[in-house]
């Protein structure tokens, strides 16, 4: 798939960020929300499945476990790696390829399930992921996406971000994937049926948000590479927006900090 030179950049700097940090530890406090939003899968034993910008294989594994044929692509060559590692320690046979969710390395209506949980999302260019999500599903397949909603806690935090650290020019606004009207648009004439639900996602973290917002610039590459782009003046008054933030929306009064962050459950039927 040939790109501008404009996009090839673009593309090397959204690796990086997912490559910056540390996702696989970042992502073992989201496991409860991942898990609760598992069953929406319906994986069934001797599917195909396909997890989408699959992380350190949050999802991939317990689609493995429950006896489906997977595998699973994320842009980010280290948690392809600690993927692999954490299957292998499983003994779960699950192919784990480096790659893009807009070229997806698959044939044709591979897959009976095609899923992304707060990950295709970020693409930056959604028309071909949506083109790509449905390429790779058979027609009757499911296709299943999580992304956070605009108007959510994690669309705020990103909100949050921007007026720190501006978006890349030319690249929508992932949430954008969080919104029903784009994704009925963007899925339009490639599914049969599209079911769209708000839900919330548990973020529980067993320290105060400060810590929660250090949590999340130690490890969470997003918000690693906008602190890593400002000075010291300019990472202070970010913390401090996040903190407040976080205090703002925090349920916990024992120290700790609980947030549910609104996301869009898409379930469609391949065309």
């Amino acid at each position: 798939m040939t790109m501008t030179p404009e996009m090839q950049t673009l593309k090397s700097r959204l690796k990086a960020m997912w490559m910056a940090g540390d996702y696989g530890h970042f992502a073992k406090y989201l496991e409860p929300g991942a898990m609760a939003f598992f069953p929406s899968l319906q994986v069934a034993p001797g599917e195909r499945v396909l997890d989408v910008a699959c992380g350190a294989g949050q999802l991939s594994l317990p689609a493995a476990r429950a006896g489906a044929d997977v595998a699973g692509v994320d842009i980010a060559t280290n948690l392809i790696e600690q993927a692999q590692s954490r299957a292998q320690a499983e003994g779960l046979s699950i192919r784990f390829d480096e790659g893009d969710a807009e070229d997806l390395p698959c044939d044709d209506e591979a897959f009976d399930l095609v899923f992304s949980l707060i990950g295709a999302m970020f693409a930056p260019r959604p028309e071909q992921v949506a083109n790509e999500l449905v390429r790779a599903c058979r027609p009757g397949g499911r296709i299943v996406m999580g992304n956070w909603t605009p108007g959510g806690f994690v669309g705020q935090m990103f909100k949050t971000h921007g007026r720190h650290v501006p978006a890349p020019a030319g690249m929508p606004p992932p949430v954008l994937w969080g919104d029903e009207e784009t994704v009925r648009e963007r899925l339009d004439g490639g599914v049969a049926e599209l079911q769209l639900k708000r839900k919330l996602y548990p973020m529980k973290y067993p320290f105060a948000p400060a810590e929660v917002v250090e949590f999340f610039r130690s490890y969470y590459g997003p918000s690693n590479r906008a602190f890593a782009a400002l000075d010291a003046d300019g990472q202070a008054a970010l913390r401090r927006d996040l903190e407040s933030l976080w205090s703002a929306h925090n349920q916990a009064d024992d120290g700790t900090t609980a947030v549910e962050a609104e996301y869009l459950e898409v379930v469609a039927i391949r065309a």
